[in-house]
Parts: structure tokens; C-alpha cells; sequence
């Protein structure tokens, strides 16, 4: 197994620091990741309703185990304010061997 492998960082946009705060931090205290970073602002430019907008968001980016990315997902989707959020998962294809355990050891409950 590749170190790293196993391990996934998920990403998402949301409109405000405040809901991205809550966003993070319920996402860490289920132990769906063991880290959540808020970024932003961001300018975002994309398609909405048949025509180019923009506006400002904070980028949230957790870190987690692959086999818990399915749950932090649902609760992802469960608790954003977005009609349709992104989401994205990337794998991780490497790392730092004691951060990488960290993570597994964070999102289990003892």
C-alpha cells in the first residue's frame, strides 16, 4: 500500500466565514475528519440559472480517511446552505506517516 493511500481530502464552498466555521467544526466533532480548513474569501465565477455569476465564499478543506468520505458527504449536504453544494473528494497518494495514522486515530471514537 502507497503511503498515503486510504486517505482523502474533501473540499467545499460556502457563503459566509460564520456558516463555514459551524460547517467545519461539526464536521470534526462527528469524527468524520480529523481537520477542517477554512480559506476565503474566494472569488467564485461559475454558471447559476442560465447565466454567469460571482460571488464570495470561504472554502473549507477536511481531511479524513477514504472509508469515512462517504459520511462526511451525507452530513456535508445534510448541514449546507447551497441548493447544489460542491463536494469533492481527491485522494491523497502520499504523506507524512504519523499525520496520516493521526487522521485515522481522530475520526474513531475510543
Amino acid at each position: 500500500m502507497l503511503p498515503g493511500s486510504g486517505y482523502c481530502q474533501v473540499l467545499t464552498t460556502i457563503g459566509s466565514r460564520e456558516d463555514a466555521d459551524a460547517l467545519a467544526r461539526s464536521a470534526v466533532r462527528a469524527r468524520l475528519a480529523a481537520c477542517a480548513q477554512v480559506l476565503g474569501p474566494i472569488s467564485s465565477t461559475f454558471w447559476w440559472d442560465g447565466e454567469v455569476a460571482t460571488a464570495e465564499e470561504w472554502l473549507i478543506l477536511y481531511k479524513t480517511p477514504t472509508d469515512r468520505t462517504e459520511a462526511l458527504q451525507a452530513h456535508i449536504l445534510r448541514h449546507h446552505s447551497y441548493e447544489v453544494p460542491e463536494v469533492i473528494h481527491t485522494p491523497v497518494t502520499g504523506g507524512h506517516p504519523a499525520y496520516l495514522a493521526w487522521l485515522t486515530t481522530q475520526t474513531r471514537t475510543s
